[in-house]
């Protein structure tokens, strides 16, 4: 890497730990302050102009398709780039943290594509965040082998899933992390990590940097990580558009942005993906003052309801119009041991993955590898040999703005079973998350952040629509509260409630519970002690 001197060196203010010093290296923290020092200042500006585009929209401006990017939707001639070795066939991709063994499950699952999420599935705990670059340096390398205490041993295999790898949003810093004074973008450290010491190992193993891009709102935060890449590459000699990014379609705001988002990124792009908690999470913290985007019980938010069904098959004949995959949501059953129960997880799978197969999907996503046949198999009948279906371009379709804010279709007054299931998935996860763990399985489900962050913003906007009151809530909070602590009793449980009552109890909705706990409960300064 030949660039300038940096005038403020990236600072490491957390604890050495062991094998640090391979990731934390000169060098890469080095890369790193040179992805600040360009893009630090418009991140920031990008950050603020989220809130003000919130404000605008809580005042009563309309959401719609951009104007000003109307010759873009209309021009029927570009394409993104076409897909990179290890990309061109994911029929099956399966999602988790970065951890050593799921690492190793997740590469011979059968998956032709592994996510790596160092931002919903992981609580950014500094040695979760130094420990999971670990595992990928070392899953790249081939020498993750391992045995665990209870002697069982975890191996590679000869096919192993295309690695992807989901930094941290752009909300999130790093705050083990200092330049000039001040925490570092999230988003910039779990990418320069990976891509410094990452990507031309990648390459050389016929393969490449490949990312999934989380939570992004608009195409000038594409436009943003498309120019990171252009750097970083440029950075370490790495030939321009060696870098592919899937961004997950999360937000309510680029779901009226796709085309422009495929633009912005599309010498780097492979794609879209659906994501259904964060994207209902998005829907309540942007439109939750409005009586006519009222959601009822998460059991009846299906992605059958008319505006998910808009929100997908819009996706589909955005990306294949352009060439680009289109990803489904993920399947986040966990199969239990009981026969029964197993089939009844992998009967819903079944039928989810069936009608996004029917709708033009390339592949889907699934958390646990026992789903890994489920989804295969059901891609494998509608594509056969073929990678994937692009040639289906869906002239069918036709989305308006009205049809992707259709929710008073699906409106409906809360049951109290709904409001409890909320109130005890956001608990758990939340005291899960407090002790270091991301992804937890709850109700014969995988939870994640965003599955937690979709519970709490749901029991807000109940309150504040009246729906139900604050002493039904409260009484069923005590109740759950106990019997957390009773079934947990090393569990953070007041530390989890108070951060419930913080984030979803409060006058104003805050936009997400991760900075704030991450703040208080996980970042420990090298003078704070481990």
């Amino acid at each position: 890497m030949s660039t300038t001197a940096l005038t403020h060196p990236v600072r490491v203010l957390a604890a050495p730990g062991h094998r640090h010093d391979e990731i934390l290296t000169p060098a890469a923290l080095d890369f790193v302050g040179h992805l600040i020092a360009a893009f630090g200042t418009r991140r920031q500006d990008l950050m603020r102009e989220r809130r003000r585009q919130a404000l605008r929209l809580a005042a009563g401006s309309p959401l719609d398709f951009p104007l000003v990017t109307s010759a873009v939707r209309a021009d029927p001639s570009w394409r993104v780039a076409p897909p990179a070795p290890g990309l061109t066939d994911r029929r099956v991709e399966i999602t988790g943290p970065p951890e050593r063994r799921t690492t190793v499950n997740a590469l011979h699952s059968g998956a032709r594509v592994w996510i790596a999420d160092f931002t919903d599935a992981t609580a950014p705990t500094w040695e979760n965040i130094i420990g999971g670059q670990l595992n990928l340096l070392d899953a790249v390398e081939r020498r993750i082998d391992f045995t665990a205490g209870d002697g069982k041993e975890y191996r590679l295999g000869e096919q192993l899933a295309t690695i992807v790898v989901r930094p941290r949003g752009w909300h999130l810093d790093e705050e083990h992390l200092e330049y000039d004074g001040r925490p570092v973008p999230a988003a910039l450290v779990d990418f320069g990590l990976y891509f410094f010491h990452c990507a031309q190992r990648q390459i050389d193993a016929g393969y490449g940097p490949y990312f999934c891009l989380p939570k992004l709102e608009n195409r000038y935060e594409a436009r943003l990580w498309n120019d990171i890449f252009v750097l970083a590459q440029e950075l370490l000699g790495i030939p321009r558009g060696t870098v592919r990014a899937t961004v997950l379609i999360e937000t309510i705001t680029a779901a009226f942005e796709m085309e422009e988002i495929l633009h912005e990124l599309r010498e780097h792009s492979s794609g879209l993906s659906a994501s259904r908690w964060d994207y209902l999470f998005s829907l309540i913290k942007t439109f939750g003052h409005r009586t006519d985007c009222l959601l009822p019980d998460r059991a009846r938010v299906t992605m059958t309801a008319p505006f998910m069904r808009a929100y997908t098959e819009l996706l589909v004949r955005t990306c294949h119009r352009r060439g680009a995959h289109a990803i489904g949501g993920m399947a986040a059953q966990v199969p239990g041991k009981d026969p029964d129960a197993h089939e009844a997880a992998a009967v819903t799978v079944r039928l989810d993955k069936e009608r996004e197969a029917e709708d033009g999907f390339d592949g889907s996503w699934v958390a646990h590898p026992g789903l890994v046949p489920v989804c295969r198999a059901v891609f494998d009948g509608v594509l056969g040999d073929r990678p994937h279906q692009l040639d289906r371009t869906r002239d069918d379709v036709a989305v308006t703005a009205g049809d992707l804010l259709s929710v008073r279709r699906l409106s409906g007054p809360p049951t109290p079973d709904g409001v409890r299931t909320n109130l005890a998935v956001a608990l758990r996860y939340f005291a899960a998350w407090l002790r270091g763990q991301g992804a937890v399985a709850l109700h014969g489900l995988m939870a994640d952040a965003a599955t937690a962050e979709f519970a709490r913003v749901q029991v807000w906007q109940w309150l504040r629509h009246r729906v139900i009151d604050r002493e039904t809530v409260l009484r069923l909070l005590d109740e759950e509260t106990a019997k957390l602590g009773a079934e947990y009793p090393w569990a953070p449980v007041e530390e989890a409630r108070a951060l419930f009552e913080r984030t979803a109890l409060s006058g104003e909705l805050p936009l997400f519970f991760t900075p704030d706990a991450y703040s208080r409960h996980l970042v420990r300064h090298a003078k704070e002690g481990s």
